[in-house]
């Protein structure tokens, strides 16, 4: 005899999206693994992830909706809490590899051959490569409700991986701060002149980069000097290499070369940069990535400099003023 009682339907998760790939997901989070730890907020427009390196360098990608066929942010208002969390980077990288793991492994060791290739020719797939062939596969992200794990579905010509990965308590750290109303300098360029610059700078293993913007020439200009020697790579002002070119005021500040070395990733995959340095010294470096589909997603950047020593000077007056 059947039961009179209804069914109750399912909950519904409070955050569920799927994508028809995992690789331009993986490209675009391999760009920040400088560090194992991120912090992750789900809002109605896509999934952000920041990375944190000891307040002085920081990392932003952003997975817009448009890279997944469905997205779905079930929220109980319009003013409810958007839902954020930390987690391990390293981990939802590995799992979203599952699948590719050949393919990917193949470009490792071709960009640990070559760490500076440019975006030119990485990420070209062989004529045996699962985008090539065609494979079929889906990626699932499912977050049940706050605190629960984030879900990863896999599915690939019948055979369907779940990960589920931990999630923390979020420590909300601060963004690095960037005045985009006292900005010093504007240039876009081609994200490759950026990665080709280092390459140069790289063999004098310098633990400094100076950029230096200036309205006359040099107007763009790259230095650095290491136990080898000394080396600077400069720009002109044309079209042809600087498209947009704005410069207020003389810009000079040094930074740690490792940090901008980690944006190495962003640099090969992108198609342009906004550079920027606002009136605190403080380095914004935007990237614009072409995927697939038309779509673009947006990669960025903060970096804080060396403290100058008209910095410490003027500390120091302030102090006695006081």
């Amino acid at each position: 005899m059947a039961s009179s009682t209804g069914s109750v339907p399912p909950q519904q998760p409070l955050f569920r999206a799927v994508a028809s790939s995992t690789r331009q997901i993986h490209q675009l989070l391999k760009c920040i693994s400088f560090t194992t730890k991120v912090h992750v907020q789900i809002t109605q427009d896509g999934i952000r992830f920041a990375a944190d390196h000891s307040r002085v360098m920081q990392g932003v990608a952003f997975l817009d909706k448009a890279l997944f066929t469905t997205y779905t942010l079930n929220l109980a208002d319009e003013e409810a809490a958007l839902p954020q969390f930390q987690m391990n980077l390293a981990a939802l990288l590995e799992a979203l590899q599952i699948f590719g793991a050949t393919d990917l492994a193949a470009r490792a060791i071709k960009s640990d051959s070559e760490p500076y290739r440019s975006n030119l020719r990485n990420y070209r797939p062989d004529a045996f490569s699962h985008q090539a062939l065609g494979m079929p596969g889906t990626c699932c992200l499912v977050y049940e409700e706050d605190g629960s794990p984030l879900s990863v579905i896999l599915e690939e010509t019948g055979v369907k991986t779940q990960c589920n990965m931990m999630t923390y308590t979020p420590e909300s750290p601060d963004d690095i701060p960037f005045d985009r109303q006292d900005l010093s300098f504007k240039i876009i360029m081609q994200a490759r002149w950026l990665l080709d610059s280092l390459s140069e700078l790289a063999p004098m293993s310098p633990a400094r980069i100076t950029i230096t913007a200036s309205p006359n020439a040099p107007y763009l200009s790259l230095s650095s000097g290491g136990a080898l020697g000394s080396a600077s790579v400069d720009f002109s002002s044309g079209r042809d290499l600087l498209e947009t070119f704005a410069v207020s005021d003389r810009w000079v500040q040094s930074f740690k070369f490792d940090y901008i070395r980690s944006a190495s990733e962003a640099m090969r995959i992108a198609n342009k940069v906004s550079f920027r340095g606002d009136g605190q010294g403080v380095l914004s470096l935007q990237f614009m990535v072409e995927v697939e589909g038309g779509a673009v997603s947006f990669l960025d950047f903060r970096f804080v400099p060396y403290i100058t020593q008209e910095d410490e000077e003027s500390d120091s007056e302030a102090g006695e003023e006081t």
